[in-house]
Parts: C-alpha cells; sequence; structure tokens
C-alpha cells in the first residue's frame, strides 16, 4: 500500500433539513506533508467529535482503488482525491485482508486499524446526493479508521507496510458487514463486540444492533 493523495480540510457551513451545519467532510489535497496526532490529524477540522476523530478514529483511510467504481456510478461528480472525506487515500488497501488491530508503518506514524467508516447524511451532502449513503452501506467499500500509536509526520508516496497482523481477528469488512440490514448473524456481533482493539463507539453500535435482533 502506499499514499495517493494527503487531504485536510477547512470547516464548511452546509444546510441541511432547513439548518446550518457545519462539517470537516469536504477535504482538499495538500502537497506539504501531514502530521497524525493522537486525536487527529494536525492542521485538519474535525468539527463534530462525537462521530468523528478522537482516539479511536484519529485518521481516516480510502482506498484510491475504489474510485473508478464510484466514478462509473456518479460520473457527473467534480471527482478529486478526498471525496470520501479520508485523510489518505491509498492504493492497495483492501478492507477483506485489514484486520481489527493491524498495526502499520505510515512514514514517522503507527496507527492501529480500529473500524469501517458509518457514513451519515453529510457525505450525501458532499456528493449532492444522499442515495451515496444508502450506496455506501451496501457496498464492500468502507474505508479504515485508525488510532495513532505513535505521532509521526506522513507525505504522498510514502509506503503503507503492516508491522504487525492480528490474524485472529474479524476483517474490516466482516465488521463492516454487520451494519447491513439482512444480517442476522449474531455470532459475527459477539466476536465483534469482543474485539479488544475495536473502537468503542463501533462496539456500542454493534450491541445496540445485537440487542434489537
Amino acid at each position: 500500500m502506499k499514499i495517493i493523495s494527503t487531504n485536510i480540510a477547512k470547516p464548511t457551513t452546509i444546510e441541511w433539513q432547513g439548518q446550518k451545519v457545519e462539517t470537516g467532510i469536504y477535504k482538499y489535497a495538500v502537497n506539504n506533508p501531514i502530521f497524525l496526532g493522537f486525536e487527529d490529524v494536525v492542521n485538519d477540522h474535525v468539527i463534530d467529535r462525537r462521530y468523528h476523530g478522537g482516539s479511536d478514529k484519529a485518521c481516516y483511510l480510502y482506498s484510491a482503488d475504489h474510485y473508478p467504481f464510484w466514478q462509473n456510478k456518479y460520473p457527473n461528480q467534480d471527482w478529486k482525491w478526498g471525496m470520501f472525506g479520508e485523510n489518505l487515500t491509498v492504493s492497495g488497501l483492501s478492507e477483506s485482508e485489514i484486520r481489527i488491530g493491524d498495526r502499520f508503518q505510515i512514514g514517522g506514524a503507527v496507527v492501529q486499524v480500529t473500524q469501517p467508516r458509518q457514513p451519515c447524511f453529510k457525505l450525501g451532502v458532499r456528493f449532492g446526493d444522499q442515495s451515496v449513503v444508502s450506496d455506501f452501506w451496501t457496498l464492500p467499500y468502507p474505508g479504515v479508521y485508525v488510532r495513532v500509536l505513535l505521532p509521526g509526520e506522513v507525505k504522498t508516496g510514502d509506503e503503507i507496510i503492516r508491522v504487525e497482523s492480528n490474524p485472529e481477528s474479524l476483517s474490516v469488512s466482516q465488521v463492516f458487514s454487520i451494519f447491513h440490514s439482512k444480517n442476522e448473524n449474531h455470532e459475527l456481533m459477539q466476536k465483534a463486540i469482543a474485539e479488544p482493539f475495536i473502537a468503542a463507539s463501533c462496539r456500542r453500535n454493534i450491541e445496540k444492533l445485537l440487542f434489537q435482533r
């Protein structure tokens, strides 16, 4: 895997259901290195910290390999890296091969995989089409959130090297599949809840689903 683009955002005010809402989803590529901190990416803007940023979701990675699919599905977008609100656009990222708890060296930083992306309406606002949110939920392309174990600088072209694997853990794709409305695999849910390295908020969401189902 390799970094194709490093992306940050400035606060942007949008309108949603008659109200003004600030968001940091409008990421744009930068030429300079960015610094991955324990809570977020330095100089990025994380607005709603109930759902974004923090130690379990300090940085979001999305695969450049998924872009052609989305470009074909939504051809009228002004396609640029960072469209999905990712800090790092990465080549070679496969959610089915990356497991919760895996550790990676990225430039001067070390990160650990915590959960898949759980999209909200702001992705739909970014695309100007809320159908992208429902599409995102049903497709195996959620991207990867990481916690930062060792803060450090990263830049375009840096290799992403797995330094520790967690082979007994669930893959990011398996965890994401739990949120599909037709998934009734309670054993998978229980295993996800028991994952020691999964993001706390993701664990709580899965516990709610398990109780409901």
